[in-house]
C-alpha cells in the first residue's frame, strides 16, 4: 500500500519577503493544440542518505521525457544546488536556464522501516509552489512512488490525468520462428519489472485488461482448443470462462468489468459478436450475419460496441448498440480496417489499417470523420490506449526482422517510443491506473 499526503508551505523567499503559496500555474501545457512545444523542466536529484532519491528522480525524469510534453534540462546546467527541498529555491537561478518548472524532493526512512518520499513542484517564473505531496510505502515499491510523482506533475501542468503508474500485459515471444514460444508477460509501462504469467506450454493470445480490477482475460490453446480465461494478477487465480464450440476471438471487458464481448466462429464459417455476463455466464448473440464480424470493443460508457466486419465486401469498422441491432459503418477509406479500440475518453477510435502494401496505426472520431494515421510500417497492429486516452501502444515487426517489438505513440504522431521487452513482444494491453 502507498499512502499519500498533500502538504502546502508558506515560507519566505530569501531577501524578498514574498509569501510562497500554492496558486494556479502560470506555466502550463495546452495539450489540445496540434503541436505542443515540450516544456523545459528541471528535476533535481531527491536528497537521500542512500542514493534512492536519485533513482526516484531519474524515473520521474524518464517518465516525463517519454511523454513528449516535457524537456528535462541537463543537470550540468543547474546553478543552484538544492540542499533543503523544504525551502523555496532561488527562482532566478532557474529562470536564467529557462527552467519553467522545477521539481525538488527528498527520500528518507521512517522509524518503522518504510520509505518516505516527498516532492514539490515549483513555477519558477511566478515564484510559486504548485503542489507538494509525500508518500509512505515499503522500500520495494520505490518505482511505483516515482511513477505516481510523475503522474502528479503531469496532471498539474497539463490538467489531464497521467498514465505512468500503469502496467502492460503482452505476449512474450521467444525461440525460432517455426517453433515460437508464446507466454503472457506483464511489466510496468516503461518496461521495468517484467515477469511471466504463463509457462509457455500453450499458445496464448489477445490478453485484455479489466477496466475496474487488476484482472485480465485472454485466450489459450490448452488441449489444442481455444479457450477464454480470466486471470487475477494479484493472486494468480485463474478461471475458465467457458467452452465455446468453434473458434473464439479477442475477448474484451465491458467498462464495468462485468461482461466480456467476443467473436465466435460457427460451423458455417461465419463469426458473430457475442456478449457474456461473467456472473451468470449467460451468453447473448449481438450480430447475425453471413459475414465475419470480429474484434469488438465497448465505448467507455458501455452503450455502444465498435467492431470489424466484411459484410460490405471488405473489412471495415462498424458501430452498433451494446444490445445489438443494426450496425452503422463508419470507415470509408482505402484498404481494410481491423482491431478497432474505443478511447477511454470516448472521443476517438484507434485502429489498424492495411493499404497499399503497408500497415498503419490510426485514429478516427466515433462517427468515422477526422481519420489520422499516426504510424506506418511493414507489419504493425494491435493498438491499445493509455488510460488517459493520449497515447497508443502497438506492436511492429519491421521487414527482415525475426520478431515483433512494442512501441508507443502519442496523438500528434510525433512522439514514438520503443518499449523494452525481454524478448520479442506482441499484442499489448494497457492497464487502468493502479490503486
Amino acid at each position: 500500500m502507498i499512502m499519500r499526503a498533500t502538504f502546502l508551505i508558506a515560507t519566505l523567499v530569501a531577501g524578498l519577503g514574498v509569501a510562497v503559496l500554492p496558486a494556479r500555474a502560470v506555466v502550463e501545457i495546452d495539450i489540445n493544440k496540434g503541436v505542443v512545444e515540450p516544456l523545459p523542466i528541471a528535476i533535481t536529484e531527491f536528497i537521500s542518505a542512500d542514493g534512492k532519491g536519485a533513482e526516484i528522480a531519474s524515473v520521474v525524469e524518464a517518465d516525463l521525457r517519454r511523454s513528449g510534453l516535457f524537456a528535462p534540462i541537463e543537470k550540468g546546467a543547474f546553478i543552484e544546488k538544492i540542499s533543503n527541498p523544504d525551502a523555496a529555491p532561488r527562482f532566478q537561478d532557474w529562470t536564467v536556464i529557462n527552467a519553467q518548472a522545477l521539481v525538488t524532493g527528498k527520500v528518507s526512512e521512517t522509524p518503522d522501516g518504510r520509505l518516505r518520499a516527498e516532492f514539490r513542484l515549483w513555477d519558477t517564473y511566478a515564484g510559486q509552489q504548485l503542489i507538494g505531496e509525500q508518500f509512505f510505502t515499503s522500500k520495494d515499491k520505490w518505482r511505483r512512488v516515482a511513477h505516481i510523482i510523475a503522474d502528479a506533475i503531469y496532471q498539474r501542468l497539463t490538467g489531464e490525468t497521467g498514465y505512468f503508474d500503469t502496467r502492460i500485459v503482452y505476449v512474450d515471444e521467444s525461440g525460432p520462428r517455426n517453433n515460437r514460444v508464446k507466454r503472457l508477460a506483464i511489466m510496468d509501462q516503461d518496461g521495468a519489472n517484467q515477469r511471466f504469467l504463463t509457462d509457455g506450454r500453450a499458445i496464448v493470445l489477445t490478453p485484455r485488461f479489466s477496466p475496474t480490477r487488476q484482472e485480465i482475460t485472454y485466450m489459450s490453446y490448452e488441449g489444442g482448443q481455444p479457450q477464454v480465461y480470466l486471470l487475477q494478477l494479484e493472486t494468480g487465480q485463474r478461471e475458465l470462462v467457458g467452452n465455446f464450440p468453434g473458434m473464439t476471438f479477442a475477448p474484451r471487458f465491458s467498462p464495468n468489468g462485468q461482461q466480456i464481448v467476443m467473436s465466435l466462429l460457427r460451423d458455417d464459417g461465419n463469426s458473430n459478436i457475442f456478449a457474456m455476463d461473467l456472473r451468470s455466464r449467460n451468453t447473448t448473440r449481438l450480430t447475425t450475419s453471413n459475414a465475419i464480424d470480429t474484434s469488438p470493443s465497448y465505448s467507455p460508457d458501455g452503450s455502444q460496441i465498435v467492431f470489424t466486419s466484411d459484410r460490405g465486401g471488405r473489412a471495415q469498422i462498424y458501430v452498433m448498440s451494446a444490445s445489438g441491432g443494426d450496425p452503422k459503418r463508419i470507415s470509408f477509406g482505402d484498404g481494410t480496417y481491423s482491431t478497432p479500440v474505443w478511447s477511454p475518453r470516448g472521443d476517438l477510435i484507434a485502429f489498424t489499417k492495411q493499404t497499399r502494401g503497408e500497415f498503419q496505426i490510426g485514429v478516427m472520431r466515433t462517427d468515422g470523420s477526422g481519420e489520422r494515421i499516426l504510424s506506418s510500417g511493414f507489419l504493425q497492429e494491435g493498438p491499445t490506449w493509455a488510460p488517459n486516452g493520449r497515447v497508443v501502444m502497438f506492436f511492429r515487426q519491421p521487414a527482415g526482422s525475426a520478431g515483433p517489438q512494442l512501441y508507443s505513440i502519442d496523438l500528434t504522431g510525433r512522439n514514438e517510443q520503443k518499449i523494452p521487452t525481454a524478448n520479442y513482444g506482441s499484442d499489448p494491453a494497457w492497464s487502468p491506473l493502479l490503486e
